[in-house]
């Protein structure tokens, strides 16, 4: 939703919205929920356990809401219920999902610039063996 004169509420069911897939980002879904100003955006992310956002910068300030699983940002570990605040042009990240996570994101402008895309990492690694000579 841009911006313009609204005369009642408006009510968004997850029945009239779907899921994206974000090609840029292996492992990640987005659900669009309104374009509060020019290119800002409020959305719900979903990240699959392994999923790395690299290190960005928005040229714009950013909230984040932990809905559901554990992401580490940066060196800090995020659970559910979570909340951090970005200002405009300060680097942040990696964000990498240690479980499956859902985020709520206020973004109040454009995108901005991100470092190469990372593969999803596994998270669960299998033992390592050690060879006996």
């Amino acid at each position: 939703m841009s911006q313009q004169t609204v005369q009642s509420q408006i009510f968004q069911g997850l029945e009239q919205s779907s899921w994206q897939a974000l090609d840029a980002f292996p492992g990640t879904h987005i659900l669009p929920l309104a374009e509060p100003i020019h290119q800002g955006s409020i959305h719900r992310l979903r990240m699959e356990a392994g999923t790395v956002i690299p290190l960005h910068t928005h040229p714009c300030d950013e909230y984040v809401y932990v809905l559901s699983g554990t992401l580490k940002t940066g060196e800090r570990l995020c659970d559910s219920g979570t909340f951090w605040f970005t200002p405009a042009g300060v680097t942040q990240g990696p964000h990498t999902a240690l479980t499956e996570v859902e985020l709520l994101t206020v973004r109040l402008g454009p995108m901005g610039t991100f470092e190469a895309v990372v593969e999803p990492i596994p998270i669960l690694q299998l033992e390592s063996t050690t060879e006996i000579v």
